[in-house]
């Protein structure tokens, strides 16, 4: 089992900036992929970046490229995305997950992982 714990979420204003953390606990060894999806009201959840540890690999929905950075801390256990340039569109709560490889797909893809955090609400102001 692998838990996945989220914070860094906000209120921030239109061009500010915030940086999500994800901290894993548990069989964090057998993890392939980790990533970080976000779900708006009403809309269905989105894949927003992942990161292949393995090969070191980013993978970035258009929406965000340019704007957001995913990163890892191995000797944390730690995810992180750095917001930045953020718009009243990046709204949403935002969800870690990993994937250990018994689940195969796109790396943006929320039927490709298999553990979920709950989420931290991110809200820019316009």
């Amino acid at each position: 089992q692998v838990q996945l714990v989220e914070s860094g979420g906000g209120s921030v204003q239109s061009g500010g900036s915030l940086r999500l953390s994800c901290a894993s606990s548990g069989f964090t060894s057998n993890i392939i992929y980790m990533g970080w999806f976000r779900q708006a009201p009403g809309k269905e959840r989105e894949g927003v970046a992942s990161y292949w540890r393995i090969g070191g690999l980013t993978y970035y929905a258009d929406s965000v490229k340019g704007r957001f950075t995913i990163s890892q801390d191995n000797a944390k256990n730690t995810l992180y995305l750095q917001m930045n340039s953020l718009k009243p569109e990046d709204s949403a709560m935002y969800y870690c997950a990993a994937n250990d490889g018994s689940q195969f797909g796109s790396p943006l893809a929320s039927s490709t992982y298999n553990y979920w955090g709950r989420g931290t609400q991110v809200t820019v102001s316009s």
